[in-house]
């Protein structure tokens, strides 16, 4: 499991950079967007994944690191993926106004008009 989330990991975050790269700003929105996810997976990975466990040590048990995940990476990347939510939506805002001003959506103004 830890070779298939690492895998998904390297495909968002090269997918991510290479749409952040190009020319368009929806393109380098998707982008960001990806790379936020490629980071909130690996924050989730860092809280060692355990298919039914318990997510916090119950009282009397003798504590031991492969009986329980981390719940402050899950908790992190809730918050993360919060706030990443509201950083798209204000980017999406601004894209749109932005398009309206110029009449072009290029990041380097090459599709600028006469």
């Amino acid at each position: 499991m830890e070779i298939v989330l690492s895998l998904v990991i390297g495909v968002l975050t090269a997918a991510g950079v290479w749409l952040v790269l190009r020319p368009r700003t929806f393109q380098v929105l998707v982008g960001l967007s990806l790379l936020s996810y490629a980071v909130n997976l690996f924050i989730f990975s860092v809280g060692s994944l355990a298919i039914d466990r318990e997510p916090i040590i119950q009282a009397g048990l003798q504590p031991n690191l492969v009986d329980y995940s981390d719940p402050l990476p899950q908790s992190l990347v809730l918050t993360a993926i919060v706030i990443g939510f509201a950083t798209t939506a204000l980017f999406l805002v601004v894209l749109l106004a932005l398009r309206g001003l110029s009449g072009s959506d290029h990041v380097d103004g090459a599709g600028d008009r006469p």
